[in-house]
């Protein structure tokens, strides 16, 4: 059964915002809205300006806000900040996170130098939210890694500008074999939203559309 989606918040390129009872939990907010909700955990995937945004962490930040990222992203942000890198495992406001692996295999700025090297340490992440797992896969191709997650929700790049393209996250899809499919990494200059149709229309698992907010 397709789970309940309603409290999953997409908002725009790989940002998303999701309710979890009485949390707010924000995973790279970029170009938020001015009345974007104060955060009360906030996930960052690893330092590019359209993921790690120090405005954007700004407008949402609050005394007891948890900011849980990658050493590279942390040194442009201030605040209580949980350093983590791929494998981890930690539970913070009762939220548990697992820490995945996120690079390019097939994405290079030049021969041989991939936007997003493996040996960067970038990260995805799964947390479980009432029950259900949600993995947002960071800025990723389909990596190896892959095969042996086990996941409800796939949050799942679907541009090809710096992660997997449309048929790479179907083949993603099929690994993980998520309950659905949510696209992302589209938008805001970056990727057409009908990129999203195509990977709805193609691949063999469900797959939301969410509407764009923020």
């Amino acid at each position: 059964m397709k789970p309940n989606l309603e409290y999953i918040h997409w908002l725009a390129h790989a940002s998303f915002r999701i309710d979890a009872d009485e949390l707010q939990i924000y995973i790279d907010p970029w170009q938020l809205g001015e009345d974007a909700p104060p955060a009360d955990l906030i996930l960052i995937t690893h330092d590019h300006g359209d993921h790690c945004s120090p405005e954007d962490v700004a407008k949402i930040i609050k005394d007891d806000t948890a900011i849980v990222t990658i050493a590279l992203a942390a040194s442009q942000l201030t605040g209580d900040i949980k350093l983590i890198q791929p494998g981890d495992k930690l539970t913070v406001k009762g939220i548990p996170i697992e820490v995945v692996p996120a690079y390019n295999l097939t994405k290079f700025r030049s021969p041989g130098n991939p936007f997003h090297p493996k040996e960067s340490g970038y990260v995805g992440f799964i947390i479980t939210v009432g029950g259900v797992r949600i993995y947002h896969t960071g800025d990723a191709d389909v990596i190896p890694e892959m095969e042996a997650l086990e996941v409800d929700i796939a949050l799942l790049p679907v541009s090809g500008t710096y992660v997997m393209t449309t048929e790479e996250a179907i083949e993603a899809a099929d690994i993980l074999q998520p309950k659905v499919a949510i696209p992302m990494h589209i938008g805001r200059g970056i990727g057409g939203l009908e990129m999203a149709e195509e990977f709805k229309q193609k691949a063999h698992i469900p797959v939301e559309v969410l509407p764009l907010e923020g």
